[in-house]
Order: C-alpha cells, then sequence, then structure tokens
C-alpha cells in the first residue's frame, strides 16, 4: 500500500550518498480546458537509510503545490524539490575507478587497432612490389627455364603467405572494432541522437527501511496543455438523422511526449489548492438573456459560415463504425463537469500542434426546416432543429458541416442556451432561391406641412427548386420608433405573424417542388421634415 504524501518544496538536504538517477514514464493523463494532471511512475534501486533521487522526464513548468508522491509503507519521503536547470546529472565523474578502467581500454584497443592497420599496410605493399617484380622478370629472356620455375614458385609461395597475413590482421581488426564500439557504449558515449527529454526534473529526498528496488507514483498540475471540443456532423438528406462525431483537440507543451498514453479528458476546473473548501450562501437570481431572434447569437444563422472550402466533395463519411469509437469511451457525469475515460491509449506529442481525438459517435434525430432572413442574407439556410440534447453531454465548440457528401463549412454548438431545442445551422442551401426587391411605384417620399412621411414597400419572392417539398421559416421586420415625434404604421404585411415589440415579421411557408410564393411588406414613416433619420 503507498503512502500518497502532498509535499511542501523543502531546501535539499545533503547526504553523503551519490543521487540516484531514474526517468519516469507518463501512465495516464486527465485534460482540462486550460491544464493537465499528468500520472506518472518510476522505479528505483535504493540502500537502506536516506536517499536523493534525480528524477528526468518531468514536465518543463508545473504547479509545484500540486506534487504528490505515491511511495511504499516502508519508504518516508522527506522532501521534495522541482527544477529544470539540474546539470550534474549530464557529468561524468572522471575519477570513478570504473570510468577510469574503461577509458584506459579504449586508449589501450585503439594503439593495437593503429598498430595493425600499419601491418596490413606493409603486407599490401609488399603484395604490390612482388606483383612489379614479377612483370620485368618475364620480360628479361636471359632466364633459363629452372630459374624461371623456381621464381614463379617463389612468388606463388610468398604471395599466399602475405595474403593470408592480410586477412587474418582483416579479422583482428573486425574483432577489436567490435571491442572499441562495445567500450564506448559501457562509456555511454551516444553518437546517436537521444530521443527528446525535458528540462524538467523532481529531486527527492527518501528513507528507506530495507535496500531493494521501490516503485514510487508521480502525480502533478501543469499549465501548458488544453483541450476542446470539436464535431463533425453529417446528414446525406433531411429525412435523415445527423451523424455526429464527437471529436477533441488535445495540445501540449509541456516538454515530454505522451506515448501510448490513456486520457481522461475533463470539462472541470481542477481544484488543487490544499486548502480545505469552504462553502458560502447561495443566491439564486434572474439573468438578463438578450434576444438575437430566432436562435441565439452564437448559433445565428444569419452569419457568414466560416469554412473555407465549401462545396467539397467528402469521401469515406462511414469508414468508422459507431462501436469501434463509443466502446473505448466512457463518459462520467456530475453536476459540474464532464469527463471522457478513453481506453485507447493515445500519442500526444509537445509540439504545441492540434491532435485529434475521438470521442464517440452519435446518431441526433432532427427536424429540419429552411431559414431565411432576405433583408441580411438573400440565401436559405438549412437548419436542424434537436429536442432532448441535454442527456448527450454536449459542450461549446465549433462544428464542421458535411451534407449530402459535400463540405459546407463550419457552424458553432452551444448547448448552453436557455432553448428547449438545440437549432444547428447546416449550411446554406442554392436550390433556395430568395429575391427581395424594393417596389418602385409603391414607395416615395411626401411633404405635409411640417411632417416627412416616407412609404417603403418591398416583394419578397421565393422559389423552390429542390426535387421535393420543403418548410420555410422567413423573417423580415419594419423599423420601431424611439421618438414620439418619430410615427411609423405597417401597412402591409401578407399574413405575417407581428411582434410588435421588436418589429420582426415571420412567415410559415409550405413551397411544393419548383413553387413561387410573393410577399409583400410595406411601411410607412412619418416625422418633422427639418429632422434627419440617418439608418432608414
Amino acid at each position: 500500500m503507498k503512502n500518497w504524501l502532498f509535499l511542501l518544496f523543502l531546501p535539499t538536504l545533503l547526504f553523503a550518498q551519490k543521487p540516484v538517477f531514474t526517468t519516469a514514464k507518463v501512465k495516464n493523463v486527465t485534460v482540462y480546458f486550460n491544464s493537465a494532471e499528468i500520472s506518472q511512475n518510476i522505479s528505483a534501486t535504493l540502500p537502506k537509510g536516506t536517499s536523493e533521487i534525480v528524477i528526468k522526464n518531468i514536465a518543463d513548468y508545473l504547479n509545484e503545490n500540486t506534487v504528490q508522491i505515491g511511495a511504499p509503507a516502508n519508504v518516508t519521503v522527506l522532501s521534495v524539490q522541482f527544477t529544470n536547470n539540474y546539470i550534474s546529472e549530464y557529468e561524468i565523474d572522471e575519477n570513478s575507478p570504473a570510468i577510469k578502467k574503461v577509458r584506459d581500454s579504449i586508449g589501450l584497443v585503439e594503439k593495437e587497432i593503429k598498430r595493425i592497420t600499419n601491418a596490413k599496410i606493409s603486407e599490401t605493399k609488399t603484395i604490390e612490389l612482388l606483383d612489379k617484380n614479377q612483370q620485368v622478370s618475364g620480360l628479361n629472356s636471359g632466364l633459363s627455364v629452372l630459374e624461371l620455375t623456381k621464381m614463379v614458385d617463389y612468388y606463388k609461395s610468398k604471395r599466399n603467405e602475405i595474403s593470408n597475413n592480410v586477412d587474418i590482421l582483416d579479422e583482428k581488426i573486425k574483432k577489436l572494432n567490435e571491442r572499441l564500439s562495445n567500450l564506448r557504449n559501457k562509456l555511454e558515449i551516444n553518437t546517436q541522437k537521444e530521443e527528446k527529454t525535458s528540462k524538467g526534473k523532481l529531486v527527492i529526498q527518501v528513507m528507506n527501511e530495507t535496500a531493494g528496488m521501490i516503485n514510487f507514483d508521480i502525480n502533478y498540475l501543469t499549465q501548458n496543455a488544453s483541450w476542446k471540443p470539436f464535431y463533425d456532423l453529417r446528414a446525406n438528406s433531411i429525412s435523415a438523422p445527423i451523424e455526429m462525431m464527437y471529436k477533441a483537440q488535445v495540445v501540449q507543451n509541456t516538454g515530454i511526449d505522451w506515448k501510448q498514453v490513456k486520457l481522461t479528458l475533463s470539462s472541470g476546473n481542477p481544484n488543487q489548492n490544499n486548502q480545505a473548501p469552504l462553502l458560502n450562501a447561495w443566491f439564486l437570481r434572474y439573468g438578463y438573456p438578450q434576444n438575437y431572434g430566432y436562435i441565439d447569437n452564437a448559433n445565428t444563422v444569419v452569419n457568414k459560415l466560416q469554412g473555407q472550402a465549401p462545396g467539397i466533395a467528402i469521401r469515406g463519411a462511414s469508414t468508422i463504425k459507431q462501436e469501434s469509437i463509443s466502446n473505448y469511451t466512457t463518459i462520467q457525469e456530475n453536476q459540474l463537469n464532464i469527463s471522457f475515460d478513453i481506453d485507447i491509449p493515445y500519442d500526444i506529442l509537445s509540439n504545441g500542434k492540434a491532435h485529434s481525438v475521438a470521442l464517440k459517435e452519435i446518431n441526433l434525430p432532427a427536424t429540419y426546416k429552411y431559414y431565411a432572413a432576405p433583408k441580411v442574407e438573400k440565401e436559405a439556410f438549412l437548419l436542424a432543429e434537436i429536442s432532448d440534447y441535454s442527456k448527450y453531454n454536449l459542450l461549446q465548440g465549433e462544428a464542421n458541416i458535411i451534407f449530402e457528401g459535400m463540405y459546407v463549412g463550419k457552424t458553432f454548438i452551444n448547448p448552453n442556451q436557455t432553448s428547449d431545442t438545440l437549432n444547428l445551422s447546416m449550411g446554406r442551401d442554392k436550390k433556395i432561391s430568395i429575391k427581395r426587391e424594393k417596389v418602385v411605384d409603391k414607395s416615395g417620399t411626401k411633404f405635409l406641412s411640417s411632417k416627412k412621411e416616407q412609404t417603403f414597400t418591398y416583394d419578397i419572392t421565393i422559389r423552390n427548386n429542390k426535387k421535393e417539398s420543403v418548410e420555410l421559416l422567413l423573417k423580415d421586420q419594419y423599423p420601431l420608433s424611439t421618438d414620439k415625434e418619430i410615427e411609423i404604421e405597417l401597412k402591409e404585411s401578407d399574413y405575417a405573424k407581428i411582434n410588435s415589440e421588436t418589429g420582426i415579421l415571420t412567415w410559415d411557408l409550405n413551397l411544393k417542388p419548383n413553387e413561387i410564393k410573393k410577399i409583400r411588406i410595406s411601411y410607412k414613416v412619418k416625422y418633422p421634415k427639418d429632422k434627419v433619420i440617418d439608418n432608414l
């Protein structure tokens, strides 16, 4: 059983023993919106008594008040210190007898390699000399047959002997190079690039009752990590449910790579203060929500979609089976936050880049309708209404929209709105054409004694170019007066639902394929002729 200690950072105590160096391994990470709790473990062989342990692979920066060390019952943690400027672990103790012995051996092997290499060069030169002498002797016709035969026999014998010597020397050089490589590895002279390591280190002082291998668990909070929700919304038609891929974008720059780590993503704000929390009186009060028309400002469909390349065909929409994601994610919910426990291990590198993590795939039953406000945008927007959306544990975030296999842009999901229905903008539909035109012969200005009277008349024409019937929510408006001298009269509204407090006119239209409908609105504004209304 481990004892978990919440430690104060005390000055490092001095011990006679040489520090024990070890490297921490990341086990799991809980990522919050603006921080992360990292859990690591280490193993170290410790003598009986007091020891100093230097732990590498710790985050570059951490909240020192949140460090927890889990140790066995027979080990007492005396102090802990965090640093990102610990140098001595990289210094080689040249006075160590073991180090000196290895260095001496390396010197001897290098000298032997040089001696044998020189001997090989001499033997090779001898072969070259024999070959040249053979050519010269062959050209000398004064030699008898007996003398020539003796010379050839000598040449063959001597050349074979020297060639064998060269082969033996090559084999010796090969073995000596292998020996040299092993010695250098013992000395930890690494010529290859090492794996990225962090600057952060923990130096802990412990007292151990018995010598042996000891395992420790480490937890701490660091600010250099975050996550945010992200969604992919796919719909094949207005009669099909929305396939929502619930995702997260995880970013970390802690200085340590998270490799094959179990992730938990939480919407909470970790309370890591060591002071016990106190409860204060809880007073309720009314809020003052702002009204922006059909849907709230975060989801407003009259805002332009922010997609970078609308109209791009998206393939492979069903390449991930629903079970393959949902079965590996467990959602934990309480009154204050939501957490996602992901059983699939992930690699999240410390590079400050967003890493996509799939959380869950959800089929959202949706009711579709079209929405248009031609005074602002002369295009229709497809809206999806999701009822009882609270059961899906949605969080605020951007969403990609893929409709009928085409990427049409982005929208924003805001589940914190007060409505019981979540409204999602699924993008523009150019197959519903809308025109809003001023009727010139029904508009104009008149001067009546001290008053100026202006009449405005507009025709709104809607055509359904789709092959199926559609429901369209159409909105327009007339102005409202903020001064008793300004008189406004709504002359014609074509059976609209009128909100006299906001001036919003609403029509619920049902358009058959290729059907055209025309709506007319007209209003009159009367005000003193010596005044100017700049936003009329």
